[in-house]
């Protein structure tokens, strides 16, 4: 198998005189190397230009997880609730995400990543599911645990992409968000829910390879499910799926 380029969103982070640097988890770079492919991180503010000029150069793109969706995207109930906002962030993945499906590139979206593609297709989230969800589970995971803590199981849709990569009818997951997937979009399936209910996975029918997850797969490496949907993922963007 050729190795494949794969592009992945950064973030942006002021440091404490609010000077700007973009940032994301070596992880991803790790999951991707171990699975065969050429990472390609895509840094914020370029042009449209600059990004049409580099959509020739990769093969796959991963919409990375991070802060929350700017309420100027999505009208949001109560924007209070909304936790590290970048709308230059927004605006750039957005783009590249009309741009990506248009062109039938694969791509996977991780936790933010995921939300981002139910918006761009016509969905909506919850602004935050411990208010706006009563009954459901602890979905926030955050700071206080390690990135690989499992928090929760999901079962996983039958005869879906994601069944028969990770061919694993339920599994536990780590859980690192606040928001969740309210109204799928209509181009969209749930291929995983949370024993509560809530979506965990969406994918994109008759596609090459077209999924989100609302959990962290770079972050449980040591799991052989996780290796699967990254190596499905890069073999997609490779041009072997099938």
């Amino acid at each position: 198998m050729s190795s494949p380029i794969i592009a992945i969103t950064t973030w942006r982070k002021l440091d404490a005189q609010n000077y700007p640097s973009f940032h994301l988890a070596e992880a991803y770079i790790q999951a991707l190397s171990q699975a065969g492919a050429s990472p390609l991180l895509i840094p914020l503010g370029l042009t449209e230009d600059n990004l049409e000029n580099l959509l020739y150069y990769f093969d796959g793109f991963i919409f990375s997880g991070g802060g929350d969706i700017s309420a100027g995207v999505y009208d949001f109930a109560n924007y209070s609730e909304l936790q590290e906002v970048d709308p230059g962030r927004d605006q750039l993945e957005l783009y590249l995400f009309h741009r990506v499906k248009e062109q039938n590139k694969p791509f996977l979206g991780v936790c933010r990543g995921m939300q981002l593609i139910n918006i761009a297709l016509g969905g909506t989230l919850y602004a935050d599911i411990a208010t706006s969800c009563p009954g459901a589970l602890k979905h926030d995971y955050l700071e206080q645990y390690p990135r690989d803590f499992k928090a929760h199981e999901i079962r996983v849709t039958p005869n879906s992409l994601l069944d028969s990569t990770l061919e694993k009818p339920s599994l536990e997951v780590n859980s690192i968000h606040h928001q969740g997937v309210d109204k799928l979009a209509p181009d969209l399936v749930a291929s995983a829910h949370s024993n509560d209910g809530l979506v965990e996975a969406v994918e994109l029918p008759n596609y090459p390879f077209g999924l989100g997850v609302q959990w962290h797969p770079e972050c449980l490496l040591e799991m052989p499910e996780m290796k699967k949907l990254f190596g499905s993922f890069v073999s997609a963007a490779a041009g072997d799926y099938s």
